[in-house]
């Protein structure tokens, strides 16, 4: 269960900071502006992600804690 965590939230956290590295340089890079409905808010959806990796890395470390 640990592992999964950590990977989700590595995915997360690179998609964030994908996300944020689009928005102020315009490579085309990540998915979070592919998404239709998040369209003008790229940069709070990317941000969203990086703290939701955050929480995933210490549920991640909880878990791993605990058993």
């Amino acid at each position: 269960m640990k592992q999964v965590l950590e990977l989700l939230g590595f995915v997360a956290l690179a998609q964030g900071v994908m996300g944020i590295v689009h928005e102020f340089t315009d490579w085309q890079v990540g998915v979070v502006q592919r998404i239709g409905f998040l369209d003008g808010y790229e940069v709070y959806a990317s941000i969203a992600l990086v703290v939701l990796a955050f929480a995933l890395f210490a549920g991640a470390e909880s878990v791993g804690r605990a058993g």
